[in-house]
């Protein structure tokens, strides 16, 4: 696979930071949503390096960068007008709040894709030799069309709840099914979405129902489970949709109200 021939500005951007983390002797790979945008055949409208460079070394190799999540290797490293997420390979040392590691440990390329959510998500490619590499998978499940959490999916909904509810916008923004095993950890787990924050919920619907699959997405709300456990008074309402207007769901009017 080789990136478009047609270079988005981000795409350029992130394959000069590529070559130059590589140029200085380190390792360095797109990774995540855009490599398995690019084997969709879409346009990643988003880029996202990773690299064996740690937060110094990338801040010293470029001249502006914002240290957006320094603690965690994160730099923003703006170049030719984009500004592209540099993140130094790492291992996630536990969770205290569903959502973030308690803390971390800078690793190898490997031990960083088994971290990710999930197998279609972690998928590295070297710029260089036009090469995916793949620790975890991902590119047997893009072919089978499958939502599928990388190693234990309640160890993967436990480490950050929200997964919960990307596999969800996954399967329908991508019109794949979610993998047996890791629908049975949602429908188990599915009363913990409330730890979340309802700005990150909101922001993983808004995603969701401005996909191209809407209804799917709501389909599979409700088929985990995760409708009921977000709104639970509208199973209410919808046991009293008579008192409703004609043609008005209480499914769609709490959506609505709460996005």
């Amino acid at each position: 696979m080789a990136p478009s021939s047609h270079k988005n500005k981000n795409e350029s951007a992130a394959a000069e930071i590529v070559l130059k983390l590589k140029q200085a002797g380190f390792e360095a790979y797109f990774v995540g949503g855009c490599v398995r945008d690019m084997l969709l055949n879409k346009q990643p409208s988003d880029f996202d390096v990773a690299t064996s460079a740690l937060p110094d070394q990338v801040e010293a190799l470029f001249s502006k960068t914002i240290p957006v999540g320094k603690a965690f290797g994160v730099i923003i490293v703006q170049i030719k007008g984009a500004a592209i997420e540099v993140a130094t390979f790492r291992e996630d040392l536990g969770y205290t709040d569903g959502r973030r590691p308690k803390d971390i440990r800078f690793s190898s390329a490997k031990e960083d894709a088994l971290r990710r959510d999930f197998t279609i998500n972690g998928l590295y490619y070297d710029v260089e030799r036009k090469k995916v590499v793949d620790w975890v998978g991902g590119q047997k499940d893009l072919e089978l069309k499958i939502i599928r959490t990388i190693g234990d999916p309640f160890k993967r909904f436990e480490e950050d709840k929200l997964r919960m509810l990307r596999a969800v916008r996954f399967s329908a923004n991508l019109d794949f099914p979610i993998e047996a095993e890791t629908l049975k950890a949602i429908q188990a787990m599915k009363d913990q979405i409330v730890c979340v924050s309802m700005e990150r919920v909101r922001d993983e619907l808004v995603k969701m129902f401005c996909g191209n699959n809407p209804d799917k997405g709501l389909m599979l709300l409700h088929e985990s489970g995760l409708f009921e456990a977000l709104y639970p008074e509208a199973v209410f309402m919808n046991r009293c949709s008579a008192v409703l207007p004609e043609g008005t769901t209480a499914t769609g009017v709490q959506l609505l109200t709460n996005i």
